[in-house]
């Protein structure tokens, strides 16, 4: 029994989301399907993170196991040829019994885009958020530094109060806010990401060009494990993950 890491990218327009759902099309779903027409088995596959609707990925990694003998070179061509030309298999490796795409997982990298423009452009619908007030991205930038380091991100989460469960706590190692020309971005590594954590940081960074937060309140917002002090969640279509660390 073989144990393979294969990476992936794709656009997440189409999809709701990574994992398989009733009567709604999914990349899993697409994945495995691909899968079955290579090795002629539809494993139980492993991803490494959920991403929501309308979120995209440049690098998502798929651990399953078989005893199909097709060397792991030859996988991603083979699975492009039955994969939408929405997704794509980048590479795919044998690695060790005990991997899992998630549970070894030692941290990700999201990006989030903003069309900062008067005016939209429909070459990045669906893949940037356009704001059209412009945008502080410096005091941004600098209200998203009292992020770094290990936090209870409550606040900065989706959650039913009534379930909460679990520790909330995370460590970001690395985040920051940048302009080109009309694009901003955001950029976020940590250990692990809650549920809408990145959007929601988003919509609290958009509060802050807005003067609607100050900086400097970002640690209280952080202190208070309240959700209703932070921003709203921001749409799904801006964000990517980016990278992911094992």
């Amino acid at each position: 029994m073989r144990n393979i890491l294969t990476t992936i990218r794709y656009d997440g327009r189409s999809y709701h989301g990574w994992q398989v759902q009733e009567n709604a099309d999914s990349v899993q779903e697409r994945f495995q399907d691909a899968l079955y027409n290579v090795i002629g088995q539809r494993p139980d596959v492993k991803g490494c993170s959920r991403t929501d609707a309308g979120v995209h990925a440049n690098m998502y990694c798929v651990s399953f196991r078989t005893e199909h003998t097709i060397p792991a070179d030859r996988l991603p061509p083979a699975l492009n040829r039955f994969l939408p030309s929405s997704i794509a298999a980048v590479s795919a490796a044998d690695v060790a019994e005990d991997f899992h795409a998630r549970y070894s997982c030692k941290g990700k990298e999201y990006i989030y885009k903003i069309l900062n423009s008067p005016v939209r452009d429909p070459f990045l619908d669906g893949y940037a958020l356009h704001y059209w007030h412009k945008l502080d991205h410096e005091i941004m930038d600098k209200a998203a530094r009292h992020f770094l380091g290990r936090h209870d991100f409550t606040s900065f989460c989706t959650v039913d109060p009534h379930r909460r469960k679990g520790d909330f706590h995370r460590t970001v190692r690395n985040i920051s806010v940048a302009r080109a020309g009309d694009i901003v971005t955001m950029t976020i590594e940590a250990d692990g990401f809650l549920y809408n954590m990145v959007r929601i940081i988003v919509g609290t960074l958009l509060y802050v060009s807005q003067g609607k937060i100050q900086p400097d309140d970002i640690p209280g917002i952080i202190e208070s494990v309240d959700r209703s002090k932070a921003g709203p969640t921001a749409p799904p279509e801006g964000l990517y993950l980016n990278r992911v660390f094992y």
